[in-house]
């Protein structure tokens, strides 16, 4: 078969490789179609893991084979696939921190090397504990591009749940490519009143399609003043920072009212930094908090929102591109036009 392999810090070269081999109890799915995601966008382009790998973690597909053990899933079955389940047990388990999960943290899909996702290639193999919790079947009439969604969906879905916020909060998306878009869907379909801001003119028109109030320029509009208008002056109830900026958090900050909640969802390299006032958290009673990765607790949940169309986001799909031209892909991911939301991967699509 044919792989994206990672090959090191801006290094991916499309390569011959074996098929997987499965054992007990596991799968391996004929990947469909994987969506690029921006935690391996910056894997790649700061060289954060140790080469070879194949990443892609967006994962749909069908069964191509079944291990000895398997009865949930046959030959043919449309699926997708987490590449992490924590393992319920554990002192991080108890208190839902699955993110922080030693047994989460070990990815359970491979194309090959060390298990890094496997969406970037023709085949990947899928590990007992991911057969036995992570893996979803694709209703009929879905596409494998729509159904890709599952798991980005589910993390922004845990992003939402973990901030807190109810039926009448006015919330901020800061940045509007695809995550942002779809925590304003997310937002919208609870009900949630939603200012968004973006750089890029039509992605704030893309916002507006999707559910925003507002959607503002931060380079150049007041969102501190847009929030208070919409709040009789108190400031936005929960922001959610889905881009990674200089200045975005502290934009966050200020445009947030005392005791607000600030959910960072971007921040996902050791190389970010953020200078903030403590007192803007101290004295202002800020709640400051980290969302990362997907809960399987929401699982089922984000797999049903995206099946039923509910939150429309196969509409975000702008690109698609085969195996053998995914570093076109990496690469307007990495630098994006006005035209570009996401990118799909196609690897039977050489």
């Amino acid at each position: 078969m044919y792989a994206a392999v990672y090959r090191g810090k801006q290094r991916v070269e499309i390569e011959e490789v074996p098929v997987p081999t499965i054992g007990p109890g596991e799968l391996l799915i004929e990947v469909e179609a994987c969506g690029i995601c921006h935690t391996d966008l910056k894997k790649i382009e700061y060289g954060l893991l140790a080469p070879p790998r194949i990443f892609g973690h967006e994962t749909a597909g069908r069964v191509a084979a079944v291990g000895e053990g398997v009865t949930r899933f046959a030959v043919g079955d449309a699926v997708i696939a987490f590449h992490h389940i924590p393992c319920g047990n554990c002192f991080y388990c108890a208190r839902r921190l699955y993110a922080q999960c030693a047994g989460y943290l070990k990815v359970g899909i491979t194309a090959g090397f060390e298990p890094a996702g496997g969406g970037y290639a023709q085949f990947a193999r899928v590990m007992p504990w991911i057969v036995e919790r992570g893996v979803e079947k694709i209703p009929a009439g879905v596409s494998f591009e729509q159904a890709s969604f599952v798991e980005p969906v589910n993390t922004c879905h845990k992003g939402i749940e973990q901030s807190g916020v109810v039926a009448g909060d006015v919330a901020l998306v800061l940045g509007q490519g695809p995550i942002g878009l779809i925590f304003t869907m997310l937002l919208k379909h609870r009900g949630i009143t939603t200012v968004a801001t973006d750089t890029m003119p039509a992605r704030r028109e893309q916002s507006l399609r999707f559910g925003a109030v507002r959607a503002l320029d931060p380079l150049t509009e007041d969102l501190p003043g847009a929030a208070r208008e919409l709040t009789q002056g108190r400031g936005a109830d929960v922001a959610f920072v889905a881009a990674s900026a200089p200045g975005i958090v502290e934009q966050a900050i200020r445009a947030t009212r005392p005791g607000g909640r600030i959910v960072l969802f971007a921040q996902t390299s050791d190389k970010e930094r953020i200078e903030i006032s403590g007192a803007d958290i101290c004295k202002g009673e800020r709640t400051m908090m980290g969302a990362y990765s997907a809960d399987v607790d929401l699982q089922a949940e984000s797999a049903r929102l995206v099946f039923s169309g509910e939150i429309p986001v196969a509409e975000l799909v702008t690109h698609r591109f085969g195996l053998r031209d995914i570093l076109k892909g990496v690469d307007l991911a990495t630098h994006p036009d006005s035209k570009s939301l996401k990118i799909v991967v196609l690897p039977q699509q050489l």
